[in-house]
């Protein structure tokens, strides 16, 4: 092997590391999706057992709200649960992609066919896009959980509400802020 020919090899070498990076951040997205699909799906569960608690033909003011509340936060959990399964989905083919673009690098410079040069261009492209699809859907994602949670809060504010006979006493300072003495 000549000079010239280690040199060329360094070059096909670093050329397939490269979305090796790409490939190690979708997995790790892969990976934090898997776990937040698990936790929508331990939630969706939880929320079926407390409605299977809740008493049949009470229509009192806290069971209406508690079903109001469940009934909605279901409809918030199935979103966020189709969004991270088309995440996970979109994160494996970047995940493939980026593969292919790796090898198709080795296999191009390997058997010399520069002809087929844009085959690792065109899986490495696609599958950063399909990485950035990714982390869109993830923002989505994210937006749906602060509104699930967001309703939850008023839900609970309403039972704070609703469970306090005494009024809430908020102990301010007085003028000036400098307090006694």
């Amino acid at each position: 092997m000549t000079a010239i020919d280690f040199m060329g090899a360094g070059e096909i070498l670093g050329a397939m590391i490269t979305p090796a990076l790409l490939i190690s951040a979708s997995g790790t997205l892969a990976l934090s999706t898997a776990n937040r699909l698990g936790r929508v799906v331990d939630r969706i569960r939880a929320l079926n057992d407390m409605a299977e608690g809740l008493p049949d033909g009470v229509v009192t003011d806290e069971v209406v709200d508690k079903r109001a509340l469940i009934a909605d936060q279901i409809r918030w959990h199935t979103l966020r649960l189709r969004l991270l399964q088309r995440t996970i989905v979109t994160l494996y083919v970047a995940i493939g992609l980026l593969v292919g673009a790796s090898l198709t690098v080795g296999l191009t410079a390997s058997t010399k066919l520069l002809a087929l040069g844009w085959v690792p261009v065109a899986f490495g492209l696609t599958g950063a896009f399909a990485l950035l699809i990714a982390a869109g859907l993830l923002i989505r994602e994210s937006r749906f959980a602060v509104r699930g949670a967001e309703v939850e809060i008023d839900y609970v504010r309403k039972v704070v509400a609703r469970k306090t006979t005494v009024p809430l006493v908020r102990h301010e300072k007085p003028e000036g802020g400098q307090g006694e003495g």
